[in-house]
């Protein structure tokens, strides 16, 4: 009674003043201890009755293992009683025999529960579904199905944990001819109307996809608990089905079933799969109401909702106040950051992680280092890979394949094949992150070197390793020498009909110039979705064939498919590239009629389409709030600015960025050079160039000189900007002499003017404006027989000033 009602110090009282003891006494005790989770003191009871002469039976020896599954510190225990059983003779006892392989099954040692079931002479039901059990828990899922399998064929019945794990097991690896054999087996043995049973068909045939079939289960159920709603809801939301999961869940809190956190977080995740932010609100306020919003694993899902709109300051509050958190909090929120381009915050945050002492997962470090995959960020992922090496983690697949990835990405190749090189296991990912980290350095041949490698190591590519190797390739000479014969390799190996690999084909050709084989591939399509729409209109948008872009805008509208945002950014950028302010508006318009007038991405090329068309009044009416801001956001601002010659605004637009944390990069530094250049304030411009390099570590890019180079040499300072170009950290290449050449012809200085006319010419002997400008530098200063001579080699080289052009019409 006493321990009935919890009070164990009564019983324990009790127990001791009892003048005789026998094994139903003990045993009572014992197990009244395992039941509250009182292991040591059932283990320390049990030790007591041994030194006092009493033989343990099957039924104590069974609670005793019981006790050892409770937690990690009992290991050592278990495996003592073990020895003890069989030195005692219980270990052929079927009950004892099944508790040691629950035992071994909770601490993950699969071969040692194989172990004791083979040692049992007699074994039942709950012994074969013990270990089923064992290796549905350690994912050894073909495992659970062979041991079915023998079931079957030694004749032993199946019970409902039995049935409902190799159900499970046949949902997860996909195979959906033993499933629906195992669905006969269920009938035939009476479980069909088993609640347990059902809900696992119900999650098996939402694996499958089937939802029919799914529905059909859970609509024959006479008794329905949360886990059926739950599992039907599930299906609905893993099918992108929204709506019906939203309509299931009404019909269930009419029912006599309430929800629970995991029904909301699945409803939170539908909403996430179709992107629906207003919902997935909705159902934040329903878990306020009915008071799970504190709950764990209901917050994380939505930390990951608000992160997928790129509402991270939401997320950010929400994780904020969670009262608790566990490490999928904690990973979620990194993720957040890091899909947010916060990557500052992601690093604070595990620098807030370490201080409290928890215990980071490969996970997390995934995460950080995915934070850290940026030049700007290099210290912080080397201090990272420290952390991890002191943690032991440095052998983990997971934390290794991220190292590879984040120095591919940083441009330290070497460092990211010595990471490879010291993995004592890889995957098709880690081949993938290095083949990638080539990609980003522009180094074709060695990403082809380490394809090769791959191949040697018996590596099977995937889609992905083909997608990385196709974005290598970005000239003639490269489409000819690797493009072509990796097109080929997709074509035998079966990859070119993943559309994925499609529209990598597509923008291979496009990149190297070969539109005409872009067009040909995006005609073969055997289905045209939103992507291979999107890749096509991007080909023909950055080839300068704006207006061919515009068409295929519009002949994908009319084809009834569903804008994304890629689609419009892509179609305004094109109108921003033409100067068409009354489509571009037009394309504005559409953007509020589809609901996409919130994302960042739109916003941004809106911005950028208006700011292009000198609308600055629509920039700035558009633009979010300071804090909101991305630094994309910003630059198109700077830009703005600069392209109506307010530079004052420009400069300013640059310190507001600096005060609300956003950093800037090499695009912030062109739109403010130019807006310095427009202004003509030489020394400001030059100030921003030393300063770009010292204060926030950017190299200067040859678009940066070229600026410094005209700002020069617009001011009159020729020789100051002669100078620049000999102390370039880059080799100068024709946009820098040409901006030269320009300048000397403004002011007449024709020794300079002719300097620069030769290196012009080097980079390309057919330049008819290099010949153009020079002959016009020699008519300025009255030297016409110099020009004479430039205008005979223009003729003898058949070189012929291109027509000028102009929108008005």
């Amino acid at each position: 009674m006493y321990l009935k009602f919890g009070n164990f110090d009564s019983a324990r009282y009790l127990f001791e003043q009892m003048p005789h003891r026998d094994e139903v006494s003990w045993n009572t005790m014992m197990s009244g201890y395992v039941k509250v989770g009182l292991y040591s003191e059932a283990i320390d009871l049990f030790r007591e009755m041994w030194v006092q002469g009493f033989q343990p039976d099957g039924f104590m020896l069974t609670t005793l293992v019981t006790a050892c599954d409770g937690s990690g510190y009992m290991l050592s225990q278990g495996v003592q009683i073990h020895g003890f059983i069989v030195k005692v003779g219980f270990l052929y006892n079927v009950f004892v025999s099944t508790a040691l392989m629950h035992f071994y099954g909770t601490y993950e040692f699969l071969s040692n529960v194989h172990r004791v079931f083979e040692e049992m002479l007699e074994k039942n039901t709950v012994s074969w579904t013990c270990l089923m059990v064992s290796c549905s828990s350690n994912s050894d899922l073909e495992e659970v199905v062979q041991i079915y399998r023998r079931m079957r064929l030694e004749g032993v019945n199946c019970n409902q944990s039995s049935f409902s794990t190799v159900i499970s097991s046949c949902g997860l690896l996909g195979n959906e001819l033993l499933g629906h054999q195992v669905l006969a087996h269920v009938v035939l043995s009476g479980f069909e109307s088993n609640v347990s049973v059902s809900n696992s068909l119900i999650s098996m045939f939402g694996n499958f996809g089937n939802v029919k079939y799914a529905k059909y289960i859970f609509d024959w159920m006479e008794e329905r608990d949360i886990v059926s709603w739950n599992s039907i809801i599930s299906v609905y939301s893993h099918s992108s089905l929204c709506e019906e999961s939203l309509r299931c869940f009404h019909r269930m809190r009419h029912s006599n079933v309430k929800p629970n956190s995991t029904t909301l977080s699945i409803l939170v995740y539908a909403c996430n799969s179709v992107y629906d932010l207003d919902w997935g609100r909705g159902i934040h306020g329903l878990a306020f109401k009915v008071g799970f919003d504190s709950i764990s694993c209901l917050c994380s899902t939505l930390v990951t909702l608000y992160s997928e709109f790129g509402r991270w300051k939401d997320a950010e509050f929400l994780f904020q106040e969670m009262p608790e958190r566990d490490m999928i909090s904690w990973n979620s929120m990194m993720a957040s950051y890091v899909q947010s381009g916060e990557f500052e915050n992601a690093l604070n945050l595990l620098a807030e992680l370490h201080g409290m002492s928890r215990i980071t997962n490969n996970v997390t470090l995934a995460y950080v280092l995915s934070a850290c995959s940026c030049l700007e960020a290099l210290n912080e992922g080397k201090i990272v890979h420290a952390l991890i090496i002191r943690a032991g983690l440095h052998d983990d697949l997971l934390v290794g394949n991220a190292l590879v990835s984040m120095y591919g990405n940083c441009r330290m190749i070497e460092k990211a094949e010595h990471v490879l090189g010291t993995m004592p296991v890889r995957d098709v990912v880690t081949w993938n992150a290095l083949i990638g980290g080539h990609n980003e350095n522009e180094e074709p041949q060695q990403a082809i070197k380490v394809f090769n490698l791959m191949r040697e190591d018996a590596s099977p590519a995937d889609y992905i390793t083909m997608v990385n190797l196709l974005g290598c390739f970005s000239g003639p000479d490269e489409l000819l020498i690797f493009g072509m014969p990796i097109h080929a390799h997709t074509i035998r190996t079966g990859f070119e009909r993943d559309y994925y690999v499609q529209n990598s084909l597509l923008t291979m050709y496009a990149r190297c110039g070969d539109l005409c084989s872009s067009n040909m591939i995006f005609e073969h399509f055997d289905i045209k979705n939103v992507v291979s729409w999107n890749a096509m209109i991007a080909a023909n948008a950055h080839h300068g064939r704006s207006e061919e872009a515009l068409k295929l805008f519009v002949d994908m509208h009319r084809a009834r498919l569903d804008l994304d945002n890629i689609s419009i950014s892509e179609s305004l950028a094109a109108c921003a590239n033409l100067a068409l302010l009354e489509e571009g508006r037009q394309i504005h318009n559409l953007v509020i009629k589809i609901g996409l007038e919130t994302d960042f991405h739109v916003i941004n090329a809106s911005m950028d389409m208006y700011g292009k068309c000198g609308e600055l009044e629509d920039v700035l009416q558009m633009l979010p709030a300071p804090e909101n801001r991305s630094r994309s956001s910003w630059n198109i601002l700077i830009s703005a600015f600069s392209r109506q010659g307010y530079c004052k605004e420009a400069s300013k637009a640059f310190e507001d960025m600096l005060q609300v944390g956003q950093k800037p990069d090499h695009i912030t530094f062109i739109s403010l050079l130019s807006a310095f250049n427009h202004g003509g304030l030489v020394d400001e411009g030059l100030a921003c160039f030393t300063r770009m390099a010292s204060e926030f570590q950017i190299h200067p890019r040859i678009e940066h000189c070229a600026c410094v180079v005209d700002l020069l040499g617009r001011a009159g300072r020729l020789i100051d900007a002669e100078n620049f170009i000999k102390k370039m950290p880059i080799q100068p290449n024709d946009l820098i002499w040409r901006s030269l050449l320009s300048a000397c012809r403004t002011h007449n200085n024709v020794e300079l003017g002719r300097k620069a006319a030769e290196h012009l010419l080097d980079f390309d002997s057919l330049d008819d404006s290099a010949y153009v400008l020079l002959s016009n530098v020699y008519a300025l200063n009255g030297r016409w027989k110099d020009m004479e001579t430039i205008r005979r080699k223009m003729e003898i080289r058949n070189v012929n000033k291109s027509t000028a052009q102009s929108w008005v019409r």
